[in-house]
């Protein structure tokens, strides 16, 4: 603390204190900044835009502590906000605004970091920041007490270069940025969560500007600043998936997180340009995480949503009324659909949805189905379920064989009665979780390749592509693990997707959410919703911290999986499927 006094001192500028909307703190003691470079200056946009602005003044980085939290929601957390600008500048005022306004809210204490810009000269475009950073984290934390937080209850929240900087503090705080200059330089630079938004300059095709080659290619690295050491924290990375800085870096890092079995959370916003998406996103995982107070107690997805009041006209039908089944099997059920149409129809879009189950069993009646059903009918959407047939064939056929046939053929029977219930053909979706969400990428990834031969008029008349797919936490998608359960698949990155996924050139857009948790392969998601994105199909991936298989069935209020349905009510909003 006597250090953080003397930095009080040390300009007539900071012990002032008069700064707009908090009290400033310098980082460095007089005299003792590292690599000082004249060129640099340490000032939000809104300063050094304004008329006289005085350079020679505003030297100095600094931390801005604001107001606390009212005592009554204090949660005893501190974040330390980033602002992004390309290493050039501090540019991201109006973000930091509605960050701190939202945590504070929350009961966080909030404190911005305000480093060196523009870049330095001779060094690494971070290095000036990098030094601004980790002192910044050691002052915040010397000051926990004081300012009444946990010192181990400290996160970042960042934004671009920000992000990169960010990226650096949480996971190399073994590595010294600097020697150091006084006692405060004894005290840990740790964090203990990172919120990192739009991460730039993370890999090697872009490590001073937008990536040459979108961040995809298997000789293109992970900044290698960034150590991921032991004590590495949980972090949460959200991206626009249009962005020009690579999304692709935040799924790198990702990837590294779960390799060293650290909670982590990954948000992909389709067609999103650069800039900050998902702060709700962000919420969540920091409520996950217990840095927004206590955890609520679970509560069961069946319960939340028990209701069928919305539904009105049902219509039960067998998939192969009337035709020969294709590679009919002993001992499997008569697969059918049954149609739920809202009394308020408020689109004329409709979604498919069935369960998962191992392709051994599946039905329409569980968690994985009926909450999904009567949220959307809720919200005035037609929703046809299905049951398939299980269980799996008998070898030497795949598992899925017959699954798929049902699901080809009930997809054109949707397609073909659409009309007559005053629906759209060509606005329709599938849906499934775990072996269903397996299957559902194969009815959105694969519709031109034949799961079985022609029967009838409407198997050669009606095709079976659809214009979106939601998946949730799918199963067997990866070329390296098609059968068994492996937490740790999908790691590498160049792990490819399973062979019954054609990805052909009907594929649309696809909603991902998947528990980090999951002992079925989490990666599936993440390498799924890459491949699409070489194909130029802008998809929409969650991944959630500390949820496991089957996530939503019980879930914490304020969490990604309590609110995972509304997940996809935003993505058909977004890419304008219910018009």
């Amino acid at each position: 603390m006597a250090a953080g006094k003397t930095c009080m001192a040390a300009t007539s500028l900071f012990a002032a204190c008069a700064a707009v909307g908090g009290v400033r703190q310098p980082i460095w003691p007089e005299g003792l900044m590292p690599d000082r470079q004249e060129h640099q200056i340490a000032a939000t946009t809104d300063e050094s835009g304004r008329p006289g602005f005085d350079r020679a003044a505003h030297a100095e980085p600094y931390l801005e502590w604001f107001d606390p939290p009212d005592s009554s929601t204090r949660t005893g957390s501190c974040a330390i906000l980033i602002s992004g600008g390309a290493y050039n500048n501090c540019c991201d005022v109006g973000l930091l605004k509605q960050w701190r306004e939202r945590l504070t809210e929350l009961g966080v204490q909030c404190v911005s970091l305000v480093y060196r810009t523009p870049r330095p000269k001779g060094l690494p475009i971070h290095q000036s920041a990098w030094e601004d950073g980790q002192r910044g984290v050691r002052l915040v934390r010397a000051q926990a007490a004081e300012r009444k937080f946990d010192p181990e209850r400290i996160f970042t929240v960042s934004m671009s270069a920000g992000s990169h900087m960010a990226t650096l503090l949480a996971t190399s705080s073994s590595v010294r940025a600097y020697e150091p200059v006084d006692a405060t330089d004894d005290v840990p630079c740790h964090l203990n969560a990172a919120v990192v938004f739009a991460l730039a300059y993370g890999l090697s095709d872009g490590q001073g500007g937008p990536n040459a080659r979108e961040g995809d290619g298997q000789d293109i690295q992970l900044d290698p600043a960034f150590a991921f050491d032991s004590a590495t924290p949980p972090m949460c990375l959200l991206h626009g998936g249009a962005d020009v800085y690579s999304p692709i870096s935040s799924t790198r890092v990702y990837r590294r997180l779960r390799k060293l079995g650290v909670p982590a959370e990954v948000h992909i916003a389709p067609d999103k340009p650069h800039g900050a998406h998902g702060l709700e996103r962000a919420i969540e995982f920091l409520r996950r995480m217990e840095f927004l107070g206590p955890l609520g107690e679970p509560e069961s997805l069946m319960e939340r949503f028990a209701s069928d009041e919305a539904r009105g006209a049902t219509e039960k039908a067998k998939i192969w009324e009337g035709v020969a089944m294709p590679t009919k099997c002993p001992g499997q059920n008569e697969p059918y659909l049954e149609w739920h149409i809202p009394t308020n129809l408020s689109t004329r879009a409709i979604q498919i949805i069935w369960s998962g189950g191992c392709y051994n069993a599946n039905g329409p009646d569980g968690f994985e189905v009926a909450p999904a059903r009567r949220f959307l009918n809720e919200r005035g959407m037609t929703v046809v379920t299905v049951r398939y047939r299980v269980p799996r064939p008998p070898a030497p056929l795949a598992k899925h064989v017959t699954a798929w046939q049902d699901v080809q053929r009930a997809i054109r029977l949707v397609r073909a009665g659409a009309a007559k219930r005053g629906l759209d053909p060509d606005r329709i979706g599938v849906m499934g979780s775990s072996a269903g969400g397996h299957l559902a990428l194969m009815a959105a990834t694969s519709s031109r390749h034949k799961a079985y031969c022609p029967i009838d008029k409407i198997d050669s008349s009606v095709p079976c592509g659809v214009q979106w797919a939601v998946c949730i936490y799918p199963a067997y998608s990866l070329a390296e693990c098609t059968e068994r359960c492996d937490h740790d698949a999908g790691l590498d990155p160049a792990s490819r997707t399973a062979p019954e996924f054609s990805f052909d050139p009907d594929t649309p857009p696809i909603l991902f959410v998947h528990g980090d948790a999951d002992s079925w392969v989490p990666m599936n998601s993440v390498v799924v919703w890459e491949q699409l994105r070489r194909m130029g199909v802008q998809g929409e991936l969650h991944t959630l911290a500390r949820e496991s298989h089957c996530f939503q069935r019980s879930a914490i209020p304020g969490t990604g999986a309590y609110t995972y349905l509304e997940r996809i009510w935003e993505f058909l909003n977004a890419k304008g499927l219910l018009k």
